[in-house]
Parts: structure tokens; C-alpha cells; sequence
């Protein structure tokens, strides 16, 4: 799979990162370097998490705007 991520300079130092497609999925690190491996390791997380939040067969899931 792939994922598009985004890196924002840190106010501290180093980067916060997060994933737009993956709401939540949010990571850090002191370089860019760490700060990738670290994402990988949030996406992974994340889709494991996501497995274990499966809709049963018969429900239905709709994205709304309100």
C-alpha cells in the first residue's frame, strides 16, 4: 500500500508527520529519517487497529458531510 504523508517542522525541533488518509495517524521524530520510520511503524498500528474494527456483513458505511 501506499500512503501519502506529510512532515511539518516541529516548534521544538525535528517533525511531526501524519497520514491525510488515515485520520489519527500521527507521528514524530528528530529527523526526517526517524520521523519516516516512525510513520511506518503509526501506519501498521493503524491497519491492525483497523482490521479489528470491521463492519459486519450486512451494515453499511456512508462518509457524510454535515
Amino acid at each position: 500500500m501506499k500512503f501519502k504523508v506529510v512532515f511539518e517542522p516541529s516548534g521544538e525541533g525535528g517533525y511531526t508527520v501524519y497520514v491525510p488518509s488515515l485520520p489519527g495517524c500521527i507521528s514524530a521524530g528528530d529527523t526526517l529519517e526517524e520521523a519516516l520510520a516512525n510513520i511506518r511503524e503509526a501506519i501498521s498500528l493503524y491497519l491492525e487497529e483497523d482490521e479489528l474494527l470491521q463492519v459486519p456483513e450486512k451494515a453499511s458505511v456512508m462518509e457524510i458531510v454535515a
